[in-house]
This record gives C-alpha cells, structure tokens and sequence, in this order.
C-alpha cells in the first residue's frame, strides 16, 4: 500500500506541494492537459531543477495569459502579482470543477479543499461559506494549483497522506484585506488541531491554499511502521529565506506492513448518510439538486423509487458525506428541495487498497484505477473522463476506448 509523507522546512503553499509532485515523477503534461479542461483561459506550467542551499528540487511557475508571473507563495508574495486577481466565489469554483471533465475522485478532493477554505475565511471574517469571495485564492494560478496538486495526488495513488509539523513564520503580509499578521488568519483556522512548529523568518512560510490542501488530505498522524521509502520529491519556493531552505519534501512509501494486515484490518472511513422522501418535488429540481450535491463534493448521491403513504409514488433520496460537510448539505438539500426533515445516521466504510496506473492504448495513454483485495488486485476500472477525452480525439466511441485501456498491459 502507498502512502505520502509531508516534511516542511521552508513552509507549504500550493506551488510548493504541486512542485514536490512534479519532482516525484508526476507527469507535468498530463497534469497541464487535464488542467486544460476547465474554463480558466489559457496557461502553462513550467518547471525548473534548481539548488537551494544545497537542497535540489523542483520549483514551478505557472503562466497566465492575462496575467502572467511566477508563484512565491500566495497573495502578496507574488514577485509580479496584479494589483486586482480576479475574485471567485464557492459557488462559481464548484460550477467550474463540477462541471469539468476531471476524474470524480479529483472533482471530490478538490471541492474539499476549497470548501475548508471557504468555511475558513467565513470564520475569520464572520460570514457564511456561500458568501465568501476568494481573492488570491480565486485567481487562476491558484486554482491550478489546488486542483493540479489534488490531480497529482489521485496520480500518485496513495491510500494516506501524513503530514509533519508545519514551520510558522512570523510578521505581517499584504493581501486584499490589508495587513495581516503572520501566520494569516485563515491559515491559523486551518491549522487548528494539527502539528506546527515555530520558525524565525519574517515571511509568510504557510499559506492558505497550502494549509488547507495538506490538511485536506492527512489521514494520520505519522507513515505506518516498516514503510519503504520509494521516491523523494522536493518541492521550492521563490522566496530566499534568511536562515534555511524554502523547500517541501514529499516522500512517497510503501508499507508491506499494511499490506499483510489488509486481511484483517482493512482500510475504513467513517461517513454520514442523509435521505429524505420526496413526493412534491419535479424530477428536474430533483436532478438538479443531485447535481449540487455532487458538485459540493459529496462522496455519492443516489436516487431510489418509493412508494409512500396514500400510495403516493415518491424519490429516497441518500447522499453520503463526509462529517465536516453535514451543515452545508442540510443547508442544502432544504433549500433546494420540499422536505420537512432529513434523517441521519453515520456508515463506516470498508475500502479497497487503490492505485493508478496510465496504460497504452491505440488511442494514447488512459489512466486505470485498479482495487486490491487481500494481496490480488481483483478490479480495474479505466477513468471514464480519460476514454471520454480519447474517443472525442479518435473519433471512436467511448466503449472501444475502454475495453481497449481494459486490455493494456499494466
């Protein structure tokens, strides 16, 4: 079983972490071509190995076309950054991913993230998630790093993520709400509950963006005894800082451990199941509600026909999350549907052990998820978006593609 292990000396922002990726051996064309998929104009990443007090990495500067510049960590520490990035709300940013072509897995992570963000800064500035606007955060660079790197991470094909303590700087920052202290607010209410260990740089080490992606992700406080240690990836940041390198490590691992234990003890998570009954409510407000849902980044949404009392023909609706998203699906599926109450009740769930592997096909590279159960992997499933994509380009339908990446040898 793989697992990813964060280390931060210099700090964590989303260039960082999506650079870390990149030096893992994540590719950066695939990451740049499925990126494209979303309405966001045109960009390109670039990567450069560079030394760092003796450190050697990678360091990534994503080009814009309306305003092209290099990352330094977000928000004020952009070397060329406009004086007005463009502003996005959580309702704008789950249109444009849900309604992109990225693997569901990718659309799920991603939402997660900047749904953390959105309850973060509605704390801090004493609003509600719906109603916050991401500035820097909004803007596109930071948009490609947030979905990139949960696309590196789906790439990657970890089963858990930990995380190290996170180094704080201290000092202020310039950003849209004006001076800020060091660490900003939204990244201390992201890092609430999680390891951080202080650092003397007057610089903003971790950012909001991220701050919430490695806390999105972590599943467990330290890498399972007796990993292997497979491939080391470090990711740099544009700032020099006075006294250590700006670099994030990533290191991938596998776990024989975890595997041999799998019989036993496999993967679970703890989930929220929400349903109602709905009897008054048009069949499109009800696929239009399953589409919110979705695009909220719920883990899964199922309709089911029922027949109530009066013989009234009806719809269960059941929608399975995670316990941090529960106030915002109640919110909702109130509003959006007729229901006088949801019932409630938390699932554990039982998991494969998953990985990713890209596999050639006649019609390019399609990436498989393939699930493993007690030491054999015993399903392969190509990623729908990737044949959908091939068979657009190949002028054949979706299905040759599929059994086609089926096929390929792994």
């Amino acid at each position: 079983m793989k697992h990813l292990h964060c280390d931060s000396v210099g700090g964590a922002s989303g260039d960082m972490i999506l650079a870390a990726f990149f030096d893992l051996g994540v590719s950066r064309d695939d990451i740049q071509r499925q990126l494209a998929a979303l309405p966001i104009g045109s960009f390109e990443i670039e990567t450069a190995f560079i030394s760092d007090r003796g450190v050697r990495g990678t360091r990534v500067h994503v080009h814009v076309a309306s305003h092209a510049h290099a990352h330094a960590h977000e928000g004020a520490d952009h070397p060329h950054a406009p004086s007005h990035p463009p502003h996005r709300g959580l309702i704008e940013i789950r249109a444009l991913i849900g309604e992109s072509h990225l693997p569901p897995s990718v659309k799920t992570t991603s939402l997660r993230v900047f749904q953390r963000l959105a309850e973060a800064e509605a704390h801090v500035h004493g609003t509600t998630p719906d109603q916050v606007h991401f500035h820097e955060v909004g803007a596109v660079d930071a948009i490609i790093d947030i979905v990139g790197a949960c696309l590196g991470l789906d790439w990657l094909g970890v089963a858990g993520v930990s995380v190290g303590p996170l180094p704080l700087g201290h000092g202020t920052v310039e950003c849209a709400h004006g001076i800020l202290p060091v660490p900003a607010p939204a990244t201390v209410e992201l890092m609430k509950g999680f390891a951080v260990a202080p650092a003397d740089e007057p610089f903003e080490l971790v950012t909001p963006t991220g701050a919430a992606l490695l806390t999105t992700w972590k599943t467990q406080d330290a890498f399972p005894s007796g990993s292997r240690i497979l491939k080391v990836g470090q990711g740099i940041g544009h700032r020099t800082l006075n006294g250590r390198p700006n670099v994030l490590r990533a290191m991938l691992m596998e776990s024989d451990f975890v595997s041999k234990d799998a019989d036993a003890n496999p993967a679970t998570d703890a989930c929220l199941v929400l349903e109602c009954n709905l009897d008054d409510l048009t069949p499109e407000l009800v696929g239009a509600l399953q589409k919110r849902l979705l695009d909220a980044g719920v883990l899964d949404v199922f309709l089911a026909p029922v027949q109530m009392k009066k013989q009234r023909p009806g719809i269960l609706l059941t929608v399975l999350c995670r316990a941090e998203q529960r106030a915002a699906m109640l919110d909702m599926i109130f509003r959006e549907s007729t229901t006088f109450g949801i019932r409630e009740h938390s699932v554990q769930r039982t998991l494969l052990e998953r990985r990713h592997a890209s596999v050639e096909t006649p019609f390019g590279r399609i990436r498989v998820k393939i699930g493993r159960w007690q030491g054999n992997d015993i399903t392969a499933s190509p990623e729908y978006e990737d044949c959908l994509g091939a068979a657009e380009r190949a002028g054949v339908s979706v299905r040759a593609v599929y059994e086609a990446a089926q096929r390929g040898k792994r």
